[in-house]
């Protein structure tokens, strides 16, 4: 319970400081970004296995995702956590087959069903209502749909990363969740592929 309550208040310091830095203003948008990219790196060096793979896999979208719509990066940011809180809740409660056991064992696919539920009835229900505004994005429908196989991908990359390294958490900086890697991790697959498509 502790560990519980531990992640969801940090947890919610990084979200509430992601969405202010995106939504005040372009340029603390690229400032935050440019922050995020040289911590990642930091982390990445601290880790010692791997380093070139690392750094190509988080320096591609965290340098993509400065010629996107702020908007839309708040919108997959948003929808990113909603997909990570419930894949975890489910899957702390009700996951009892492994999604990946060798790269990242308390993945089960039942918190990536229950997850993905939630998330895409969230982002219905939303949109119905016209609260996201996204009708001018092609293909973007598609693209969050596949949200939560992208954003679990890149969970999996980083925690693949981190087997072979030996390590349980990329850092320290946000306690009961790790180092910067270990909360953007599933942004690394997710904003490639938006890009791909929407540009």
């Amino acid at each position: 319970m502790k560990e519980l309550s531990t992640r969801t208040f940090f947890g919610l310091i990084f979200v509430f400081l992601m969405l202010g830095f995106t939504y005040f203003s372009e340029t603390s948008f690229h400032i935050l970004f440019i922050i995020l990219l040289l911590v990642s790196i930091y982390e990445i060096i601290k880790m010692k296995k791997n380093i070139f793979s690392l750094i190509f896999l988080v320096t591609l979208p965290l340098l993509l995702v400065h010629d996107f719509n702020r908007n839309l990066v708040l919108l997959i940011f948003i929808f990113t956590c909603i997909y990570d809180s419930f894949a975890y809740l489910i899957g702390v409660r009700f996951g009892k087959n492994k999604l990946a056991p060798s790269i990242s064992p308390k993945k089960s696919w039942e918190g990536f069903i229950g997850g993905s539920i939630f998330m895409l009835t969230i982002f219905y229900i939303f949109d119905t209502q016209n609260f996201l505004s996204i009708n001018s994005f092609e293909y973007v429908y598609f693209l969050f749909f596949m949200l939560p196989i992208t954003a679990t991908l890149g969970d999996l990359a980083i925690s693949f990363f981190k087997r072979k390294a030996n390590i349980k958490d990329t850092g320290r900086l946000i306690p009961g969740h790790g180092g910067i890697l270990d909360r953007i991790d599933a942004l690394l697959f997710t904003i490639p592929i938006f890009y791909f498509f929407l540009k």
